[in-house]
């Protein structure tokens, strides 16, 4: 019989789940995949992929592809490395699957993002910029002139 709490088992799970975000959110660039990051806090993959998803609302690797898409952002913004360079910087491996992804999450291609949004930020705090400029998730990126009706 357990001795702990009600709902300490929860608050631990929780405990968890922020190492692992936390962890994405720092390697981000670096190889990592779910089992990984399961191991790390000793749970199976499934049950990993379930909690982040019930805690944070999108799988482990949804929120790793968002904030490598975050970063590859920021470095295009930057305009001195090409697309390829930036995919590669970011930890992605497949140039078609960094794009697609992009495309999915920005609403553009990186090579469009890169040519254009110099000029959106420019002036803008950094903290701002980031704000403004940050992926939308759940394929929810608008297309360029698309009219809302």
């Amino acid at each position: 019989m357990s001795t702990s709490p009600p709902g300490s088992d929860r608050l631990r799970d929780l405990a968890l789940l922020r190492r692992v975000r936390d962890r994405i959110d720092r390697d981000y660039a670096q190889p990592l995949d779910v089992e990984a990051l399961a191991r790390g806090v000793h749970m199976s993959a499934g049950h990993l992929s379930r909690q982040f998803k019930a805690a944070y609302g999108e799988s482990p690797y949804s929120y790793l592809m968002t904030r490598r898409i975050e970063r590859a952002m920021a470095l295009l913004r930057r305009g001195d490395l090409s697309v390829t360079e930036v995919c590669f910087a970011v930890g992605c491996s497949s140039l078609g699957t960094f794009s697609t992804r992009f495309t999915e999450l920005v609403g553009v291609p990186p090579s469009v993002y890169r040519a254009t949004s110099g000029d959106d930020l420019a002036g803008m705090a950094p903290c701002l910029a980031k704000r403004v400029s940050r992926p939308v998730r759940n394929r929810e990126a608008p297309g360029r002139g698309t009219a809302l009706a």
